[in-house]
């Protein structure tokens, strides 16, 4: 099952959202709803990890080896 994170709608012009996390499957609708107070809500789109790079890099190999 995935995490997602939820942010309410405020109804006044500078309300602040509240955010929460809800855990779905994939296959779920996304929710509308706020199960705790009932306000409408939409899910937040948010960066992952970041990438992760294993070995060599591509700069690293513009760079003449030493001789031995």
């Amino acid at each position: 099952m995935a995490t997602y994170i939820y942010e309410t709608i405020p109804k006044k012009p500078g309300q602040k959202p509240r955010r929460f996390e809800a855990q779905q499957k994939m296959s779920d609708a996304p929710l509308t709803r706020d199960p705790e107070t009932g306000l409408p809500c939409k899910r937040v789109i948010t960066g992952g990890s970041g990438n992760i790079m294993r070995g060599t890099s591509i700069l690293s190999m513009n760079v003449p080896r030493r001789k031995r």
